[in-house]
């Protein structure tokens, strides 16, 4: 009953307030017509008009009334910058803790009971660093006070802690805005308007949140280093650990603008991708089309045949392309770009320290120490393997293994296990069933491919079911068996169990960010499934970065690239412009037969945020390049704004769907339309032409039907009908 008359209370004087229209008079037109009033007054009876001041500004804070900026104003007209700003000071937090406390007695302990467990991470910060997340909060003019006071009121922050920082961290605020309102008191003409002295202290209003900003990095540098002794001079300017993607984009930007740069590799040049991803697997997948297209010959009129080939070739053929490309990302070649490479392990012994280990696993290693103003992690990512009971012991391979695994058999597998029905595990069990082996692949989702359409995700399973790959979706893998020489998984469907036989077993599950051995435990770097960095890819250190698939969000060698351009400029010129990384339009390809391809939005995710769209769909079957090469599978898939050609999205499925969506990309980047691609020139025949005739699907479906009916009037008036 206590917490119901306290609301009567404050419901009551809220709606007295607005009712009588007392905040008409928290103006600043009402401050200048009564500041002579009000100065006269003040002359009479100071003490008095102090504290009835003061107890309104207690209210107007603690009842969470609008107008407290005027009365810090008026504060400053009426008892210039000291007693104004000692006023004011006082009140501000006096009221605010009010605030805080009726929001602490009426509505924690609901809160916290109904939303305890999503509240506990939270709970637990603001006992630890409940007084910094404060202060941050009151330096900074943007954040609502009356909002802050009630949010902090359903924490378990301290009352007298909460009232102390209150009043230091709304000091510098306070301190600003009476000195303007010192100055607002002088004005009486035009020319005072302009006095240098009220323009400093608009232009000290102005400029506030940005000495704020610098104010609070340099105080949360000063605590995270704290620990640390920073090196008075250093060896390198950026130390770069990982030579994939992100890694060396990054080490070759900062040569280019002739920083000192060091990149360190533990293992292969090239990363994962060059040497057990993008590479190795388009290489394979080449060599399976060639075997589907002599398979199918009879569709180009030639006489089809069963591909005879050496599968110890074929693997061969991969490695090849893959040393043809390492030049590209050799010791060598960075070398001469201006890029120190040592071959070894770091650690990150302080966040300026590295500690690199021989590689070779010399006895004695060779242990050196290197100085860096910053460091980026571009550390990659690691093939997942599920923890299932008894994988072990039948053995398997993976995405980074196979290749190195496979090069050694001297025939395909003749039952392939595939485990994974995501976009490699795709890939994979196409090409195997392409060359011939019988290929199994499990998905314990409901759809392979999940994250595109529907209707992309049957296509790519009608695809690869023609292709022999025997795709049973909704299964779980339970455990693996081995007798002798034989090799089982069991897998659970609609609560029946099913066991599998298979040769040879491949995990493509996913990938995990690799975090382990590089010093981040110790730094108190936070880490969940990647590393955690803010929007300009620092860590909790500001001067250590992370890119790529250790990073996320995407795990793709093109955006560990894009990322690699912020990482790199940010750690080197941090001190005078920051750039936040650009997320907006990342598009990416499947390269099943035939290919899917996506930038931006699909139906799926536009549905799951509730963002209206429309959908324009072009097939493929309808495309004489399709036709001309017996590639009709497919479609172009369109979203925009309804009524309108912006682009939110695209999906493409057919031949070269990779290739063909980089038209869209661009469009997206730049804000063009689909009637800036349907202006636009296309060679025909190409398959780039679809792109061109969605959007003649879109502008049929807006076509301007009454001014089209017009038109019909016109022409047959035209004719003398």
């Amino acid at each position: 009953m206590k917490k119901i008359y306290i609301l009567i209370v404050l419901a009551t004087c809220i709606l007295g307030f607005f009712l009588f229209d007392l905040q008409a008079y928290l103006t600043l037109e009402k401050l200048k017509i009564h500041l002579l009033q009000f100065e006269t007054q003040r002359q009479e009876s100071p003490l008095g008009v102090a504290a009835i001041f003061l107890v309104a500004y207690v209210l107007i804070t603690a009842l969470s009334l609008p107008g407290a900026a005027i009365l810090t104003l008026a504060a400053g007209a009426l008892f210039g910058l000291g007693l104004g700003t000692l006023i004011v000071s006082f009140a501000s937090s006096l009221g605010a803790t009010l605030a805080f406390l009726v929001a602490r007695y009426l509505l924690r302990d609901t809160v916290q009971q109904r939303f305890g467990s999503h509240l506990k991470t939270i709970n637990q910060g603001m006992l630890k660093d409940g007084a910094l997340y404060l202060l941050t909060l009151r330096l900074v003019p943007a954040f609502p006070f009356f909002l802050i006071n009630l949010v902090m009121g359903l924490t378990p922050i301290n009352t007298f802690k909460f009232y102390w920082v209150s009043q230091l961290g709304m000091f510098a605020g306070t301190l600003v805005y009476v000195n303007a309102g010192t100055e607002l008191a002088r004005i009486t003409s035009l020319s005072t308007i302009v006095s240098p002295s009220l323009l400093l202290s608009f232009t000290l209003l102005g400029i506030f949140p940005f000495i704020v900003k610098g104010i609070l990095s340099y105080i949360q540098q000063r605590r995270i280093y704290a620990r640390w002794k920073r090196p008075a001079v250093f060896d390198r300017n950026l130390i770069v650990i990982g030579a994939g993607a992100g890694g060396l984009v990054t080490s070759y930007i900062a040569a280019v603008v002739k920083a000192k740069v060091t990149l360190i590799e533990e293992s292969k040049m090239g990363g994962d991708c060059l040497n057990y991803g993008c590479v190795p697997s388009k290489a394979l997948i080449k060599s399976a089309t060639v075997a589907q297209y002599l398979r199918h010959a009879d569709d180009y009129g030639l006489n089809a045949m069963e591909p005879q080939f050496s599968f110890r070739k074929v693997m061969e053929r991969v490695h090849a392309v893959i040393a043809a490309v390492a030049p590209h990302d050799s010791v060598e070649r960075y070398t001469e770009l201006g890029v120190e490479v040592i071959q070894g392990r770091a650690h990150i012994i302080d966040p300026w320290t590295i500690e690199i280990r021989s590689a070779n696993g010399t006895h004695p290693e060779k242990i050196q120490k290197l100085t860096t103003r910053s460091i980026v992690i571009a550390t990659g990512a690691s093939p997942f393997v599920p923890p299932i009971p008894g994988i072990n012991e039948v053995g398997y391979v993976t995405s980074d293994t196979i290749w190195e695994e496979f090069a050694k058999w001297d025939t395909i597998p003749a039952r392939l296990l595939v485990l994974g029905g995501g976009p490699i595990g795709c890939e994979l069990a196409q090409s195997f069933a392409r060359l011939g082996s019988q290929v199994t692949q499990i998905q314990q989702d409901a759809y392979i491919m999940p994250r595109e359409d529907r209707d992309v995700s049957e296509l790519v399973r009608q695809a690869l079911t023609h292709d022999g790959v025997h795709v049973l979706t909704h299964h779980q893998a339970i455990r693996c068996e081995r007798e002798g020489d034989r090799k089982f998984i069991v897998v659970v469907h609609q609560n029946q169990e099913k066991r599998l036989e298979f040769d040879a077993l491949l995990c493509a599950v996913g990938r995990s960010a690799r975090l382990k051995g590089y010093g981040l435990e110790e730094l108190g770097i936070p880490t969940q499934r990647t590393v955690l960095v803010n929007e300009y890819l620092a860590t909790l250190y500001p001067n250590i970065y992370a890119v790529g698939d250790v990073a996320g969000p995407y795990q793709f060698t093109h955006t560990a690239s894009h990322m690699a351009w912020y990482a790199a400029v940010n750690a080197l010129f941090s001190g005078f412009k920051k750039f936040k990384v650009d997320y907006s339009i990342i598009p990416w390809s499947t390269f099943t037969d035939p290919e899917v391809a996506r930038v931006g939005l699909n139906e799926q995710e536009a549905k799951d945020k509730n963002i209206p769209y429309e959908v324009t769909q072009y097939s493929m079957d309808e495309l004489d390049r399709a036709i001309t090469d017996s590639a009709t599978q497919g479609f172009v898939k369109v979203l925009t704004v309804p009524g309108k050609d912006k682009i939110l999205g695209v999906t493409i499925v057919g031949h070269s769907a990779g290739d063909i969506i980089t038209e869209f990309v661009l469009a997206m980047k730049y804000g063009l339309g689909l009637n800036k691609i349907l202006g636009t020139i296309h060679i025909y025949p190409t398959f780039g032409e679809a792109n061109k005739y969605v959007a003649g699907e879109w502008k049929r479906a807006h076509a301007p039907q009454k001014i089209l009916s017009w038109l019909k009037h016109f022409h047959a008036w035209r004719r003398g009908g």
